[in-house]
């Protein structure tokens, strides 16, 4: 038998398992999206990974639930019907409640995830994403969650500054074009796990991947030269025959 109750002594709002002695803690998410075919499809993904789940579907109900329940972190669609993701953050943020909140967005919508960021968002995605990535993404924004919201990207001595678009090496500032720093952008909003061809090419370029052509390669080695040329370790890793990765850690 599985008892849940909620957690207590912790500022997030996961829940704890107890069974047969033992104790589990979940932690517990909001998600905000009006299309129930998507919702249930990411939560189904969310749970599977551990996670517990409440789903708003309109804005209304998903700033209620925000105020009025703990969370660890909120995934909150842009769109919604009866309040919009941003003005729900906005207040969120007005409140001072510091809770990790990833924005979910349409692709191309650069104006509406640079307000987010200013907002006080903590990361976004752009649909269609792997429940993979948002899950590695969740992870992320609640180990940083101290208290404040960040829109800084880190690997090893690498900084990448999501509002600024300012990007640093051992201190050194490195000029990227902007499709250079949509690509390195996406590689370390993963750092660790092998990205194909195609997903780079869907996610930085947002067209389908056209199997003959070598742009990807290009820009990866474009990005070598900037990121990698005259500094230890190298970060950028080619997995043959699958594609490319950001170093997770250093000392592997």
């Amino acid at each position: 038998m599985v008892l849940v109750e909620d957690a207590e002594g912790r500022a997030g709002g996961g829940v704890i398992l107890r069974s047969f002695g033992l104790v589990f803690f979940k932690m517990k998410v909001l998600l905000a999206e009006d299309e129930r075919k998507i919702a249930s499809f990411i939560r189904k993904g969310l749970e599977a990974e551990g996670f517990a789940v409440d789903v708003a579907e309109n804005g209304s109900e998903a700033y209620e639930l925000a105020t009025g329940r703990p969370y660890d972190a909120i995934l909150l669609d842009i769109m919604l019907p009866g309040r919009d993701g941003l003005s729900i953050l906005r207040q969120l943020r007005s409140r001072g409640m510091s809770v990790p909140v990833i924005l979910v967005t349409a692709r191309g919508e650069l104006n509406e995830r640079l307000e987010g960021l200013n907002l006080g968002a903590d990361d976004y995605l752009v649909k269609p994403f792997f429940i993979e990535e948002l899950v590695a993404r969740l992870h992320a924004v609640i180990r940083r969650s101290e208290g404040r919201p960040t829109s800084v990207l880190g690997v090893a001595d690498l900084s990448i500054d999501l509002v600024t678009r300012e990007v640093t090496r051992g201190g050194e500032r490195i000029e990227l074009t902007r499709r250079e720093f949509a690509l390195l952008e996406y590689l370390a909003r993963s750092p660790g796990r092998v990205l194909t061809r195609i997903q780079i090419c869907e996610q930085v370029w947002e067209y389908d991947f056209d199997p003959g052509t070598n742009l990807v390669d290009v820009y990866i080695q474009r990005l070598r030269r900037k990121i990698d040329d005259g500094h230890e370790p190298k970060l950028i890793e080619t997995v043959r025959g699958v594609g490319y990765r950001l170093r997770a850690d250093s000392r592997d």
